[in-house]
Parts: C-alpha cells; structure tokens; sequence
C-alpha cells in the first residue's frame, strides 16, 4: 500500500533526527531544535534536545507498527534507508552553518 512507503520514508526521517539530539542532550551540549530562539538557528538546552529525540523516537516507531520494514520487504527498506538520507545530508548541510549565523 502506497501509506507504507510514506511511513517508512517519514519513520526513516524521525529515526536520523534522533541520533544528533540525543547524543548532544546525552553529553550535555546544547544543540538547535524547533523550540530554538529563533527557531531552529538558536541554541535549545540539552535537556529539550533529550525530550526532542525521546519524540523523534516514539514518532518512528509508531510509524514502523504501519510500515514493515524489514529484510522481506525490500522496497519498503530503502524507502527508509531513503528517509534516513534525506533528513541526514540535509540536516548535515543545515546545521554546519550553525555557528556561523
């Protein structure tokens, strides 16, 4: 079903948004989220950055319950692996200009 592919696209993106949040709230530094000042471009706390990643997660494993992402459907895998790029090069591109705004 075509919803399947959205929710391991999606579910692939929420995955990839964890992993920066978590591990700069994990160790303390301070990182951007939507609840920035300005949004985004400022600097959230890393406790916020700990409950946006714990979010980020709880999103993409209820979008995995829609989306069954596994090794015996392969189309719906790299539907994921796709999400995961997207969000990744695109937030790679986005916050290496953080410190320079």
């Amino acid at each position: 079903m075509w919803y399947q592919y959205l929710a391991a696209f999606l579910a692939g993106g929420f995955f990839a948004n964890v992993i920066p949040h978590f591990v700069h709230g994990a160790s303390g530094n301070k990182f951007p989220t939507p609840f920035s000042n300005p949004r985004g471009i400022g600097l959230s706390s890393p406790t916020v950055n700990v409950v946006w990643a714990l979010f980020n997660l709880v999103c993409a494993y209820l979008l995995f319950t829609v989306a069954p992402v596994d090794m015996a459907h392969p189309a719906l895998l790299l539907t994921f692996l796709a999400g995961i790029s997207v969000i990744s090069i695109g937030s790679s591109v986005r916050f290496q200009r953080k410190h320079k705004e």
